[in-house]
């Protein structure tokens, strides 16, 4: 099994060494990209938000293509531009909430790079989801009961894959400013930087 330092590239520059690629996982309205968005800033590491990253490639919105193709075929082609974007060096990731969990992409990910998943209750994800400027496909048309409900069960069923990353950080507990700096340090400790 590979450890955190195997994943660390050196450079000769005596820069501090950095990793190929840095994952982050999680239910959607954990923050990955909200985090994504400070590591990179603070790492100097381009960012990639693979929903981002899909729609640009296919010309049409994640909602688009759920429609257009259903949620099977949204994570063929999720599975497909994942592929494309962990080739990429020195980057840092966001995954969909899905990702990990189809196609044996969690098993993948942990190859390509250092996998933290970011951790939140239902509760706390559903406040973020309510607040959140997003649109997600997957609750669309839901009351907040039913929203509170689905979560609630879908992260019961994806959380065993979420827990395969390499790192996990509980984001719970913190406010949006603190979250941000807060699991930003985290990262940087987990992984030497």
């Amino acid at each position: 099994m590979m450890t955190d330092n195997d994943l660390l590239s050196h450079n000769t520059a005596g820069e501090r060494p950095q990793p190929p690629r840095i994952i982050l996982i999680g239910y959607m309205g954990a923050g990955k990209t909200t985090i994504g968005h400070a590591l990179s800033k603070e790492l100097g590491m381009p960012f990639y938000d693979l929903d981002w990253y899909i729609e640009t490639r296919m010309h049409r919105s994640v909602k688009q293509i759920f429609d257009e193709k259903g949620e099977e075929g949204f994570r063929r082609i999720e599975h497909n531009m994942l592929h494309e974007v962990a080739e990429f060096e020195g980057v840092i990731i966001s995954c969909g909430g899905g990702t990990p969990c189809f196609f044996d992409n969690i098993d993948y990910l942990n190859l390509q790079g250092a996998t933290v998943y970011l951790k939140a209750s239902p509760q706390v994800l559903c406040q973020h989801l309510k607040m959140g400027r997003t649109v997600r496909p997957l609750l669309l048309g839901k009351t907040q009961q039913e929203m509170e409900q689905f979560v609630s069960e879908q992260l019961l069923a994806r959380e065993p894959y979420y827990l395969k990353a390499r790192h996990v950080i509980n984001v719970d507990l913190l406010d949006h400013y603190d979250k941000i700096k807060v699991t930003v340090g985290q990262i940087k400790t987990l992984l030497g930087l």
